[in-house]
């Protein structure tokens, strides 16, 4: 998680296109607003939720959860930086779907990638994880395809390999190199355009932080398409020790807490 996270904070002060789509900025200036936002406290809701119902759990027992986790999360922390149909959403007694195709369902799933054992288990899971809230066909496909993309990765797929499988799968049109995507890309927060951008800075990335740097360079909804590409690149580069420790000193006892545990539990690291 700490790669999602650390991609989220890395990206946010170059959302709504406010960078100058370069590879070339300090990761941690403090010139700059580099703090977690929603996408890592939705991220933290759903590893939390995930470890609360059980690897096991049923759909009804794990949506469950995921819904009090999120809307328990949600209220606490990031306010005001949700989405206007998600901020109903978390503070609705009955939250229902509502057929969103944002990159909300694909940002907050890296964990889901971790904690199981069988890559159909593991699309099932960040299916219902999507289908909460964001239940459109589009939503759902970019919360699977990230999640199947991390459990392939963890388990010695090459970037190849998972490039194939997310284009076989999801037909998603991963042809174009960042340089092409950049000059025209622009802020928008759908999944259909935001996760092959995503997955394009990781597999043109050279090791953890130049993935994180190819993202930011494309500008877009950056906080989101970084968080993603960040989840991707831990699970096949893994995360310098010395960006953790300044993750942990931009996020609650609480997040680090649900952190520590997921580690713990699926052995990463």
């Amino acid at each position: 998680m700490y790669g999602a996270i650390l991609g989220d904070m890395i990206g946010a002060p170059y959302e709504f296109d406010q960078g100058d789509k370069t590879k070339d900025f300090e990761l941690f200036n403090w010139r700059k607003w580099v703090r977690y936002t929603d996408d890592t406290a939705m991220t933290i809701a759903i590893a939390r939720a995930v470890m609360a119902a059980g690897i096991d759990a049923d759909e009804d027992l794990m949506k469950k959860e995921m819904i009090f986790s999120m809307q328990d999360i949600g209220n606490k922390y990031a306010l005001g930086e949700y989405g206007g149909r998600f901020s109903q959403w978390l503070v609705s007694k009955d939250p229902q779907p509502y057929g969103s195709w944002g990159n909300g369902s694909a940002m907050r799933v890296s964990s889901i990638g971790w904690f199981f054992d069988t890559l159909e288990r593991t699309r099932e899971v960040a299916k219902w994880s999507a289908e909460v809230s964001h239940n459109h066909p589009e939503g759902i496909k970019g919360a699977e395809s990230v999640a199947s993309a991390i459990y392939l990765l963890r388990n010695g797929k090459s970037r190849e390999e998972v490039k194939a499988y997310v284009i076989d799968e999801f037909g998603y049109d991963l042809s174009r190199t960042c340089d092409e995507i950049r000059p025209g890309y622009h802020h928008v927060e759908s999944c259909q355009e935001t996760v092959p951008e995503a997955f394009t800075a990781f597999f043109e990335g050279k090791d953890f932080e130049d993935s994180i740097r190819n993202a930011v360079s494309l500008g877009g909804d950056c906080d989101t398409l970084t968080c993603i590409t960040g989840g991707l690149a831990e699970a096949f580069f893994g995360v310098p020790d010395e960006l953790i420790r300044e993750c942990n000193e931009r996020i609650p006892d609480e997040f680090i807490e649900v952190i520590e545990r997921f580690y713990k539990i699926t052995h990463v690291g």
